[in-house]
């Protein structure tokens, strides 16, 4: 059985105004932006008629370059994982762990709030998204590139059938935390 994470990984670059930064401040040029990959893999897997999870890695690269100081956060949803008819539980997937390290152009490092696991909301239309990392608020506080490795884990339950599945995942980055 090969189990597909996400058959594309969409997002939106939310762009906020500029104001007036520190002397030699240099995360004051633009607005908000993320980086992601297109597709994300979970490794196959043979079913044995047992609970099993799959993990995987997803890395990405939230920017806030506004200089607001307003925070930010990433959030996400996706569609079910499915194969033909067959589907995953819409709580299949979680982020169980999301680490940051200064990106190039990293202005300071921000304080994560959020607790995990994190489950990623699912169903046949995307639900509301749900906070997967936040940024806090304070001058400066996570300006610039920040890389964040989101450690992804899915639950194949016993009873899933074999397939390839797939899943659309819609990441977000807007401001607040």
């Amino acid at each position: 059985m090969s189990v597909n994470g996400a058959g594309a990984l969409a997002f939106l670059a939310a762009l906020l105004g500029v104001t007036a930064a520190p002397a030699g401040a240099a995360c004051t040029s633009g607005g908000l932006g993320l980086t992601a990959p297109s597709t994300l893999t979970f490794p196959s897997t043979t079913l044995t008629a047992a609970n099993q999870t799959l993990t995987t890695t997803l890395a990405l690269t939230g920017d806030d370059q506004s200089g607001t100081g307003t925070g930010w956060k990433l959030t996400g949803t996706s569609t079910t994982l499915t194969s033909g008819a067959n589907a995953l539980p819409t709580t299949a997937t979680t982020i169980t762990a999301v680490t940051r390290t200064a990106g190039t152009g990293n202005c300071s490092l921000p304080a994560n709030s959020v607790t995990y696991p994190v489950t990623l909301p699912a169903a046949a239309t995307a639900p509301a998204a749900t906070k997967l990392f936040s940024a806090a608020a304070g001058a400066y506080s996570g300006t610039g590139a920040i890389d964040l490795s989101l450690s992804v884990a899915l639950a194949v339950p016993a009873n899933a059938l074999s397939g390839t599945y797939s899943s659309t995942w819609t990441l977000t980055v807007v401001t607040g935390p």
